[in-house]
């Protein structure tokens, strides 16, 4: 008589459950790269946002004009981005200078960039 040799090995069930423990490893792999795109993207928008804000005050004091007080909006495209920029004047306690607050969009978007700053009457 001879003795039945025993194979080691895997089982079909001990297969399907490694696999699926992978097939979620990797879901979960996938999920955290498209997190981290989506938040370079938004750092992206942002900093090309607040460039376009600082080039806009930088364009207003090369103007050397003493802003008139009230809102007004105008497109302010910075690289790939069709950026608005929002600029709001107001009065100071001290009549030679203006407040000027700039806040820039995407589209009809939140405020991606906001920057205030004060611009002198120059004589």
């Amino acid at each position: 008589m001879m003795a039945v040799a025993r194979q080691s090995g895997f089982t079909l069930i001990e297969v399907l459950i490694a696999l699926a423990i992978v097939g979620v490893a990797l879901a979960a792999c996938v999920r955290a790269l498209g997190v981290g795109v989506n938040g370079v993207r938004n750092m992206q928008e942002r900093s090309l946002a607040q460039q376009a804000a600082q080039n806009f005050l930088a364009e207003m004091r090369l103007q050397a004009v003493f802003p008139a007080l009230g809102r007004r909006a105008q497109p302010c495209p910075q690289g790939t981005l069709a950026l608005a920029c929002e600029q709001e004047v107001q009065e100071t306690p001290n009549n030679n200078f203006r407040r000027v607050t700039v806040r820039v969009t995407l589209g009809n978007g939140p405020i991606l960039a906001r920057l205030d700053a004060l611009m002198p009457r120059l004589r």
